[in-house]
């Protein structure tokens, strides 16, 4: 296979996740192809990513080592799938999260790509062996499935399906890297991928604590920001344990008993409906109304929070 510097790159949708990837593969220093079905759609897309890449320059925290102008020039516009994809080393699948349409895409991009080219999907959940059922070129097939928002939480999860080539993960990984984002291998696919499963499982267990009148849902989210998840923004689960103790042994030797003990209590998956999702409602309203207007303004604050972590991060490394 070629090297990832090897050609360009092709976003499939030019949706917000699709126009995330332009901005990481174009600071990367690659030539990136946005495709969608409507001239249109490009040319708003086109637009938002020039008013954000201006936007990233002047505050200081545009990526790679071009500047914003130039990284324009690196992305071009296609409504023509076949030239899009021509040339291409990468092309990322950005379409919205529904089987059918991201396999009929797959199978139009099987019938035009050669055996050279990485075809990745961005799907949060949709498993691999779904998703790429079929395919000629099912070993050049991976899901990359990155974090909203990409260009500050630089998580990838690298999904393959069962006949993946080694070859396909480890040039998608060398990828991420190239362009700062933070790639993990999922070895085998799982429902949920990592991510999602870790963070459905603490979604669970929050709502069977408000649900069981423990705790409120402002107190909970709480306990997250202002407790775990200071933590968890600098080390994982495993290495907290490993910390809280003298090794991951010892945390086990100490904790275990009464790890087992309360994880035993724990209830069966909920609803997410009735009583408690009306309460949950009411006090997040009351925290953010859930008008455009609010929600918009609270995502920039999100967003506007993780880019000065991601710095602070970058600062943190350990040398």
């Amino acid at each position: 296979m070629a090297s990832p510097a090897a050609g360009g790159v092709v976003i499939v949708g030019s949706g917000l996740i699709g126009r995330s990837w332009a901005l990481l593969f174009a600071s990367g220093g690659f030539k990136v192809k946005l495709y969608d079905i409507e001239q249109q759609q490009i040319t708003n897309a086109l637009e938002i990513i020039r008013k954000e890449l201006k936007s990233l320059e002047q505050s200081g925290s545009l990526k790679g080592s071009l500047s914003a102008e130039q990284q324009l020039a690196l992305i071009s516009g296609c409504v023509n799938l076949a030239e899009a994809v021509e040339g291409a080393m990468h092309i990322q699948e950005c379409a919205p999260e529904n089987l059918e349409l991201k396999k009929k895409i797959f199978a139009q991009l099987d019938r035009l790509v050669d055996d050279r080219v990485v075809l990745s999907s961005s799907s949060s959940c949709l498993l691999p062996s779904k998703l790429f059922a079929g395919l000629a070129h099912v070993k050049q097939c991976i899901v990359a499935h990155p974090v909203n928002p990409p260009y500050y939480v630089p998580l990838v999860e690298l999904v393959p399906h069962p006949e993946t080539a080694a070859a396909t993960m480890d040039r998608t990984y060398a990828l991420m890297r190239k362009i700062g984002q933070t790639p993990v291998r999922v070895l085998k696919e799982v429902d949920g991928f990592v991510l999602n499963r870790l963070q459905y499982a603490v979604i669970g267990e929050a709502w069977r604590l408000v649900e069981e009148g423990i705790v409120s849902p402002n107190d909970l989210d709480l306990v997250m920001s202002d407790g775990l998840g200071m933590r968890y923004a600098f080390i994982g689960p495993l290495e907290t344990m490993h910390l809280n103790a003298e090794g991951i042994v010892s945390y086990c030797d100490r904790y275990s008993d009464g790890m087992k003990r309360v994880l035993k209590t724990f209830g069966p998956v909920p609803e997410f409906s009735g009583a408690t999702a009306e309460k949950v409602n009411q006090d997040m309203c009351m925290k953010v109304p859930d008008d455009p207007e609010h929600l918009a303004a609270r995502r920039q604050w999100r967003d506007d929070c993780l880019k000065s972590l991601a710095k602070l991060k970058q600062k943190a490394q350990p040398q």
